[in-house]
């Protein structure tokens, strides 16, 4: 597996409501357009795979890769022609999450708002269910 593509910062959410969807995860406009962007000049890529690691001080952290292929345990999630693949270990991570890219002047990064966390360290890297 190669190299994650960008770094993901976890929000815990508690206080505004996300409505059920059908889909696994939805994507902001923000994010769709980044990832639009990602894949431009790589042709040989069909989307991006969102997976679970265990790692960081409080259990989990996303990981987010360039994919080939669809595995045949992967949800796909297709929105205004972007895919998003997901693993099959992280499928019930991300339940009802809205994935989100933030541009500010000290990071740029992909933030997963995720109604199912139950805590989260205080990087916003890892988090547990």
């Amino acid at each position: 597996m190669s190299a994650s593509v960008v770094r993901a910062t976890v929000r815990a959410v508690s206080k505004r409501k996300i409505l059920p969807t059908r889909a696994a995860l939805t994507l902001t406009p923000a994010a769709l357009n980044k990832i639009r962007m990602l894949l431009y000049d790589k042709p040989e890529y069909i989307g991006l795979k969102v997976g679970v690691r265990t790692r960081g001080c409080n259990g989990l952290t996303y990981t987010l890769d360039y994919t080939k292929e669809k595995h045949p345990a992967d949800e796909e999630v297709l929105q205004d022609g972007i895919r998003v693949f997901i693993e099959k270990k992280a499928q019930l991570t991300l339940l009802g999450t809205e994935m989100d890219f933030v541009d500010s002047k000290l990071s740029s990064e992909f933030v997963f708002n995720n109604p199912n966390i139950k805590g989260t360290c205080g990087c916003g890297e890892s988090f547990s269910i």
